[in-house]
């Protein structure tokens, strides 16, 4: 090939519209070291689900055929930039998203599993050969995690590196997020739209030097107009233009400070925005039912605003002037408000930090948070608003946990999205009585810890349960105590959950006949107890006997098992008094010892989850 042929065809840029199955089922892809490492969060799989869930659904009926689906609208998924220099193909921009939507096919690969008739798409995750298996998004370093995804469902990430840690997470977000309305017969439908009807804009350049230059034009220069620009655009577009400069600046400052979090917080703050204060209907849990506001917001607010400015209150240019300047601007500063709390542990806002750490999907919480604030509100209000609501939510979470209830946005999106109405602008006196009565009529209670223990599906959550008990009884006891600390990764030893009772069916053969009892009672939340990473693994092979004289060295819930807690401890003992919470030492940890610490637990959670710490935050000046 001459010198100037190579010069033309590195020159050369392709561009064409692909769909999912076209991208991933034709070609093997590298991902260049620049942008290695993989960084969703639960938040971008929430709205990716949330979003295909209502783009699928606003075609899906009921009484369609398999070949319907091709008359059904696609979604669109953006750009992806991709490198073909020598016939290697790497991916410059767009692998965050490929690389969720194979952890989508894998999720679904094995949720098909003890189904008659599974449908097969292998080939958009991985091929094998001479029994090899290559996963079209070829890391090696991640062919391990993988494998154990596709085959086994789990895979522990302990010691593995960032991406690795967070495909796994990723993973088990998707399986606790995923709509069970797509589980059933909507299911191959759902499949075959996925694989054909998911539309990318496959950008090939034959030099990298190409590729990395339409990648940052992309990124810094923003090419497409986004939602957000879309909506400005509109807005600024029926104001006078003597205001239009003060405006804009004012809304480039604020989108400034949301992009601080994330590069698209923006679009996550106007669809809790608008659902919270303006959004008036829901479609039905149904199938085949039609999307309404609270799912076009999601997937089209920028269109959806226009379609709606009587609810909006949008008739004249200086309403538009208000929107922007007074509306826009106090609930732009709110979400920031929420967002701040929710990564830093502040004073009369903390359960906006404790359902970060677990809590139901953002584009649930979000709207609910913002909903009662008013313009009006005075500082003191807001707090006092966005923390009452938000111990709701912990309650939601909490209740529907132990008693094995999913938290699926599917699930209880309905029910939360009609909370979103009916507590619009409620006082905090009035919160507390309709959060009060919801909870009363709740089909589930604390008693499920009774039953509870940990399974593959719930480490997560057992983690942060352990978090909540262990800091609220060492706070109230006068005990240096931190949840953060209790909850975190990134401490030199994190901490982990520990079994009480040791891996050995043998040492409680006088408890237990079978096997699968002995199991079943070791992974019950009374077994269960958090300690720093290395301790546990010392620990977890020895009798009880041997670990209990070492817990006196923990924290104070694995002390309290121990009887020198109760001696010379007058913080706790006073704690103990008070509460009349039913804590005792245990020399030795039997079957009926097990069955009294998941009682004390039940206590300690109804002690943190009471209906009068709602009265403590109404009366906390």
């Amino acid at each position: 090939m001459t010198k100037q042929r190579q010069v033309l065809i590195s020159n050369k840029i392709d561009a064409d519209d692909k769909t999912l199955k076209e991208i991933l089922d034709t070609q093997k892809y590298s991902i260049d070291y620049f942008q290695r490492e993989y960084r969703w969060e639960r938040k971008h799989i929430e709205q990716l689900l949330a979003d295909l869930e209502a783009s699928f659904f606003s075609n899906y009926n009921p009484k369609d055929q398999r070949e319907d689906v091709e008359y059904y609208n696609s979604y669109y998924l953006g750009p992806i930039v991709i490198s073909n220099k020598d016939d290697t193909f790497s991916i410059i921009d767009g692998q965050q998203r490929l690389t969720a939507l194979t952890l989508l096919l894998i999720y679904i690969h094995n949720l098909q599993k003890n189904s008659p008739k599974p449908e097969h798409f292998d080939s958009l995750i991985r091929s094998t050969k001479f029994g090899k298996h290559s996963y079209n998004l070829n890391i090696d370093e991640r062919i391990e995690c993988l494998n154990d995804l596709f085959s086994k469902g789990e895979y522990n990430a302990n010691g593995q590196d960032e991406s690795v840690q967070n495909l796994v997470t990723t993973y088990e977000d998707i399986k606790e997020l995923f709509p069970d309305e797509l589980k059933e017969d909507a299911l191959p439908f759902f499949i075959d739209w996925l694989k054909e009807k998911i539309v990318f804009v496959k950008i090939v350049a034959y030099s990298n030097e190409n590729a990395y230059t339409i990648f940052e034009t992309m990124n810094d220069r923003g090419l497409n107009l986004t939602p957000t620009e879309m909506l400005k655009g509109y807005l600024l577009s029926k104001i006078p233009n003597e205001q239009k400069p003060t405006l804009n600046h004012l809304w480039r400052k604020r989108i400034g400070k949301l992009h601080e979090y994330d590069k698209s917080e923006d679009l996550e703050f106007f669809r809790a925005w608008l659902r919270a204060k303006y959004a008036d209907t829901i479609r039905p849990g149904r199938k085949g039912a039609a999307n309404e506001d609270f799912e076009k917001i999601g997937t089209s607010f920028h269109s959806w605003v226009k379609g709606k400015l009587k609810l909006i209150r949008l008739n004249k240019s200086s309403s538009f002037i208000d929107f922007v300047q007074n509306r826009f601007d106090f609930y732009s500063e709110l979400y920031l408000k929420i967002a701040n709390a929710q990564w830093n542990l502040t004073k009369g806002l903390e359960h906006l930090y404790y359902i970060k750490h677990y809590g139901i999907a953002y584009s649930l919480s979000y709207p609910l948070l913002m909903s009662p604030i008013k313009i009006t509100d005075d500082e003191n209000s807001i707090n006092k608003k966005l923390n009452i609501v938000a111990r709701f939510i912990e309650i939601i979470t909490v209740y529907r946990s132990v008693n094995y209830r999913t938290l699926a946005q599917s699930s209880i999106r309905y029910t939360l999205y009609s909370l979103v109405k009916e507590i619009r602008d409620k006082s905090s006196a009035g919160l507390v009585k309709i959060f009060k009565k919801k909870i009363k009529e709740f089909d589930e209670d604390l008693s499920g810890i009774l039953n509870f223990g940990l399974h593959q599906q719930n480490k997560r959550f057992v983690r942060y349960l352990l978090a909540r008990i262990t800091n609220f009884i060492e706070a109230e006891s006068g005990i240096p105590s931190r949840f953060e600390d209790y909850i975190s990764d990134s401490i030199t030893k994190p901490f982990q959950i520990e079994h009480i009772w040791s891996d050995n069916f043998e040492d409680h053969k006088d408890d237990f006949e079978q096997r699968d009892e002995f199991y079943s009672y070791r992974n019950m939340i009374g077994g269960l107890l958090l300690l720093p990473k290395g301790t546990n693994q010392s620990f977890s092979d020895a009798p009880y006997e041997k670990k209990l004289p070492h817990y006196l060295k923990e924290n104070l819930l694995a002390l309290s098992l121990h009887g020198n807690c109760y001696k010379k401890n007058p913080n706790f003992l006073r704690f103990k008094e008070s509460s009349r919470i039913n804590f005792q030492p245990h020399n030795h940890f039997k079957k009926k010892d097990l069955q009294k610490r998941s009682e004390l637990y039940k206590e300690i959670c109804e002690s943190i989850w009471s209906l009068d710490g709602f009265d403590e935050i109404l009366s906390d000046d």
